[in-house]
């Protein structure tokens, strides 16, 4: 793992807003040759699915990793330099990716339905506590230019991580426009208008939305999600392994990709199951690292 990170540390500052807002927004997280490398492999991806029927020329969601001959510039995002140190500052050291998936958006003039949600789905149903814990929060990379709003921006109600419940504001959630809407802007909501490059970190219990793009430009838009080693991956587990042999993964890139010594180690890890732990302990000492948990 690169050294430069240690410079984008959490500071108490960037903790304190994301405890109480939900959210974390950190610019210049790419720079613009970046963000171009990015985009580049992203239209590689969308366009290998166009030709094999899998994409129809519109919105387009895929997971990352899908395949062993994936773009391996997506490797460098799991620990990328100026994110992955504010990853580890908020959940700590026994983390992995449980999912990472890229996000392309049209212009969709006759679009208007919204998908109000919290992550992770049941548990928000079956953790039945007055505030949910956060057990996982997502990075996502901003592509295009979202420095407006109906470009298919990003939509947050801030807070509501610490809500008990669906927000007072609006009574009717879906994801499904064929099943059920949710009608309007909740008074809280506000878009993420965010130039090129921008990283957004949110807390999995935060509501919030895609909206419609009613702009001339394509959303684009890559979302690493990190939780503990304990929780299960959304990805294929077959595929993942696979890229352990890859030349640019190294350990810390291994335990993000969800390797572990037994299946035990993910709830009571071995050093070799989290060298992440031993990272850290190197640069910051025993000290620093205990009080993480």
């Amino acid at each position: 793992m690169r050294e430069d990170c240690l410079v984008h540390a959490l500071t108490d500052e960037e903790r304190a807003h994301f405890e109480e807002q939900g959210y974390l927004i950190v610019e210049d997280a790419m720079s613009q040759t970046v963000v171009n490398r990015f985009s580049g492999a992203m239209d590689r991806l969308y366009e290998e699915d166009v030709n094999a029927g899998i994409a129809n020329g519109e919105s387009w969601y895929s997971f990352i990793f899908r395949s062993p001959t994936e773009d391996d510039a997506f490797l460098d995002l799991l620990d990328w330099h100026t994110t992955f140190p504010r990853v580890w500052g908020i959940l700590g050291w026994n983390i992995f990716s449980y999912t990472a998936h890229m996000d392309l958006r049209p212009p969709l003039p006759e679009e208007e339905w919204l998908e109000w949600h919290q992550d992770s789905a049941r548990v928000n149903v079956e953790l039945k506590t007055s505030v949910a814990p956060r057990l996982s929060l997502k990075v996502a990379y901003f592509l295009s230019d979202m420095s407006e709003p109906g470009r298919g921006n990003f939509l947050i109600i801030p807070g509501s991580h610490l809500s008990s419940g669906v927000p007072s504001s609006f009574s009717e959630v879906g994801r499904d426009p064929r099943l059920i809407g949710a009608d309007g802007m909740p008074d809280e909501a506000i878009p993420i208008c965010v130039k090129p490059g921008t990283a957004v970190f949110f807390d999995r219990r935060m509501w919030h939305s895609r909206s419609p793009n009613h702009s001339t430009i394509t959303r684009k838009s890559i979302f690493y999600g990190y939780g503990y080693r304990w929780i299960r991956p959304k990805t294929t587990g077959v595929t993942i392994e696979r890229l352990y042999e890859h030349e640019r993964c190294d350990p810390i890139r291994k335990q993000l990709l969800g390797n572990a010594s037994s299946e035990n180690g993910r709830y009571a890890p071995k050093d070799e199951d989290v060298p992440l732990r031993g990272w850290l302990i190197e640069h910051f000492g025993e000290d620093a690292v205990a009080a993480m948990d």
